[in-house]
């Protein structure tokens, strides 16, 4: 195996173990990220439940999902995965919201990631397993580019320290199957399918340079300005995600007057 793959599938399992539960919850959205976690958890050996929650999802994003769900499961019996559509529950809370729904295309998106959190967490908490997230590190640390209390909220990131090109890269070496590895990356949020790069203005190997870029931004090429631009811009804006809760810290001297 990977020796990267190796170091997280310990990692994971020792975690799973000291936290005394039978094993691990993935989302499966037909991407890359998804496919490399859920694998890496499969490759523990312990409990590993898929979900696919499609709301409103592509075909192309739904098949490669329940393609990736059929190769993992014929692959490893610790395996299980249940589909469980949220479009009629989502469609519900939209009804309900206090404004036109078009004008918050966004905010809905974002939602959208809730409610599936929401369900990984039921699932995962009735059957003793911990959510595993499948952020990378330019998404995590660098762009933000998630959905706080979405598929942020999770127990343990197994991936977060891999740039995109590194979870390609791991997961062609576990055989990922093959409609995710040349798919173009997206947050399957949209209706559209939209890809990331839509959405961000750049793509992954340009953002992983922004990320680690400290020289002289007057010695860049005009792309390269831009795409900095773009990632200080995106790094700035979802900074909050990515920083502890702010708390407000009661002085001292205003306790003990009370």
């Amino acid at each position: 195996m990977n020796p990267i793959a190796s170091h997280i599938v310990a990692w994971l399992k020792s975690y799973q173990e000291k936290a005394h539960v039978d094993g691990f919850i993935i989302g499966v959205s037909g991407g890359v990220d998804s496919a490399l976690t859920s694998t890496l958890c499969a490759l523990t050996g312990a409990k590993v439940i898929l979900l696919n929650m499609p709301i409103r999802q592509t075909s192309a994003e739904y098949n490669r999902a329940q393609e990736h769900i059929q190769d993992l499961k014929s692959r490893f019996p610790n395996v299980q995965a249940f589909e469980i559509p949220l479009t009629e529950i989502f469609s519900s809370f939209e009804s309900v919201m206090p404004f036109e729904i078009s004008s918050q295309a966004l905010a809905m998106a974002n939602s959208r990631s809730r409610l599936r959190m929401m369900t990984l967490y039921a699932v995962g908490q009735a059957n003793r397993c911990l959510v595993a997230g499948t952020g990378n590190r330019v998404e995590d640390f660098g762009v933000g580019f998630f959905t706080k209390y979405g598929d942020g909220g999770v127990d343990v990131s197994p991936i977060a320290d891999l740039t995109k090109t590194e979870v390609f890269q791991l997961a062609e070496s576990l055989n990922v199957v093959n409609s995710i590895l040349t798919a173009a990356p997206t947050d399957g949020l949209w209706e559209d399918g939209r890809s990331d790069e839509d959405q961000i203005g750049a793509t992954y190997p340009e953002l992983e340079w922004a990320m680690d870029y400290r020289g002289d931004s007057t010695e860049l090429s005009v792309r390269e300005k831009e795409v900095l631009r773009i990632y200080q811009g995106f790094h700035s804006a979802n900074k909050h995600k990515m920083e502890p809760i702010p708390v407000c810290l009661i002085p001292r001297e205003l306790k003990n007057a009370e």
